[in-house]
């Protein structure tokens, strides 16, 4: 065949294709166009899931009567004009396709009204950019465009769509994304011409935690931190849930840049970093975040439907976002924020309470158990005398508390050699012992190591190991890691090495177990790049043969010990695997469990 032009009509269900893939695909590009047009109020009205109509208005500046035919043209747009305006686009849609190409596949009518134009205009398109014959309409200012029978003339793309009520869940899902890009707008969303959200403007701080709560629930907002970081031109605002806040699927994760709500791997993955060792496994974070930066500095024509984003500057984002959320996370202790009473068993974060029941129990403690343990490593033992003579035991206390009442409390017993009981200002509170002597081990561990200083013990006697001639080729190349973990190791044999020195906080662990437990750990993964990304997991696994185990009766002086090192640590609500430390019951929980007052 010769080489032919494409019909116009043709051309733009090509396009289709890569812009309307279901309704919620036409929802996304006309609300875009609602935000261009500087609209203060959205109205969606669904019908039979977006299949039979779709009919979007907003109250923006509109347009006049002659431009609507070109509005209804492939690439005709008021938003950019050369390279250089692609370049720094800032405008949600640039590249007009949207409504030609949904013209293309469905029965469109477009109907738009300027400011101070004595009536409104109306024109009905099909896809061939042709005979376009504007009719005045009493339309008030602003556009609506009205989509009906979606996928009319492609009857195998319609074949693909799913059940009215999964394709509207998908509107419905994308509306609240969108309602959290812009505060300053309305949305009203009908389906069936009933009504499914109804959300006012939100100006000021209040309302927009409102909208936030509405959204994401009001739990939320309850568990969240509040991020405010800036650096390097970069800015990054909005909310991130806690730990013990996290949800079995991805779909509580709302991340914009520049207000565009996108999807992007780099953005992902330093989320994902900043959480590795305080998320429960299997477990993920909630957050909704808000990225500004120059629009130089990230492409937004990457992808058709303009979902993902290429970031100019890829590193410099990265690293920016792991450290402003890990930065948040660690921030946080107990005592920074008052704790608010609730009416049932709350799981205590340093920001807020969480139910108990958003945790999944756990019953065992990680990590090889080791009943001969009878010392606190970590500097403890040093700190206990000390602690004592600042702190008087609970029995001595004064009717009415100290005004440097710390956080924590004091302890007041051991139950079952578990759990520390401790009695707050403003009720009591369980401590796991080993969970919260882990990330005390870990955050130490992890600092000596950061500063290229983790204190080494000789050992008095060395210890002799048998290992895989593996381990040993392992232990005797990379020396210098061993050294920078605090291990002096050396190779006596094909399948032998001799271990003459240990890190100081972890002397009196099981020390032969601890170093089979890191030469496999090497071995699996191997002394690479990888390894080096997985020191903290290095780090983790030898926190957890330094955390005090249960069943190892400790004394009030110990237990006041370890609540004051939980007050100085970082992301102390957590241990390294993502379980909740500790748990607090009010003055007004216990209240209630009595019927006191009542």
């Amino acid at each position: 065949m010769r080489i032919h032009s494409l019909p116009t009509q043709l051309v733009n269900q090509i396009a289709a294709g890569e812009v309307v893939e279901r309704p919620a695909s036409i929802v996304k590009e006309l609300v875009e166009n609602c935000f261009d047009a500087g609209a203060m109020h959205v109205i969606i009205d669904i019908e039979q899931g977006g299949t039979r109509r779709i009919k979007i208005r907003d109250d923006g500046c509109g347009i006049v009567k002659e431009d609507l035919p070109l509005a209804l043209s492939r690439h005709a747009t008021s938003k950019i004009a050369t390279l250089a305006d692609l370049e720094h686009v800032a405008s949600m849609g640039f590249r007009g396709e949207a409504l030609p190409s949904i013209s293309s596949v469905a029965r469109l009518t477009l109907i738009s009204r300027v400011t101070d134009a004595e009536c409104a205009w109306c024109v009905d398109a099909d896809g061939t950019e042709k005979n376009f014959v504007p009719q005045p309409d009493p339309h008030p200012q602003g556009t609506t465009v009205d989509v009906r029978d979606l996928f009319y003339n492609t009857p195998a793309r319609r074949k693909f769509l799913k059940s009215e009520k999964t394709e509207f869940t998908h509107i419905e899902t994308l509306v609240k994304r969108m309602a959290l890009s812009r505060f300053d707008i309305g949305f009203t969303l009908t389906h069936n011409q009933k009504e499914v959200l109804n959300l006012r403007p939100a100006e000021s701080s209040k309302d927009q935690e409102q909208r936030v709560a509405s959204i994401c629930g009001p739990a939320f907002i309850d568990s969240s931190v509040t991020i405010d970081f800036a650096a390097s031109g970069l800015q990054l605002n909005g909310w991130v849930g806690l730990p013990t806040f996290s949800r079995s699927q991805q779909d509580m994760q709302f991340f914009y840049v520049n207000n565009r709500l996108v999807k992007d791997k780099l953005v992902a993955h330093a989320v994902k970093q900043a959480f590795q060792d305080v998320l429960f496994h299997g477990r993920h974070p909630v957050f909704v975040l808000y990225l500004t930066l120059d629009p130089a500095l990230v492409d937004v024509n990457a992808h058709p439907a303009k979902l993902e984003v290429r970031f100019r500057e890829g590193r410099l984002v990265h690293d920016f976002l792991f450290s402003a959320l890990h930065r948040s996370l660690a921030d946080l202790r107990p005592g920074d924020q008052p704790i608010a009473t609730h009416s049932s068993i709350e799981l205590l974060t340093p920001i807020q309470l969480q139910p108990v029941a958003a945790a999944k129990p756990v019953s065992s403690y990680g990590g090889a158990w080791t009943p001969q343990q009878t010392a606190l490593p970590l500097q403890v033992e040093e700190q206990l005398r000390a602690y004592a003579t600042l702190h008087p035991e609970p029995a001595s206390l004064p009717v009415s508390q100290p005004a440097d009442f710390p956080p924590l409390g004091y302890a007041i017993a051991h139950l079952h050699s578990v759990f520390i009981l401790s009695e707050t200002r403003t009720g009591i509170i369980l401590v796991d012992a080993h969970a919260a002597h882990e990330r005390v081990t870990y955050e130490r561990l992890k600092l000596h190591y950061q500063q290229g200083n983790v204190p080494s013990q000789p050992l008095l006697l060395p210890i002799k190991l048998t290992v895989t001639a593996i381990e040993a080729d392992l232990a005797e190349q990379e020396h210098a890691f061993f050294h920078g973990l605090g291990f002096e190791v050396s190779r006596a044999g094909p399948e032998t090495v001799i271990l003459r020195s240990v890190p100081a906080l972890l002397r009196d662990t099981d020390v032969e177990t601890l170093l089979r437990d890191v030469l496999a750990d090497l071995s699996e993964h191997g002394m690479s790049q990888r390894i080096q990304e997985q020191t903290n997991q290095l780090l983790a696994t030898m926190a957890c043969h330094g955390a005090v185990r249960a069943h190892r009766r400790l004394s009030l002086e110990e237990m006041n010990a370890l609540l004051r090192e939980m007050e100085q640590t970082e992301r102390i609500g957590q241990c390294n695997h993502g379980r909740p430390t500790w748990i607090t019951l009010s003055m007004n929980d216990l209240d209630k469990f009595f019927l006191r007052g009542q």
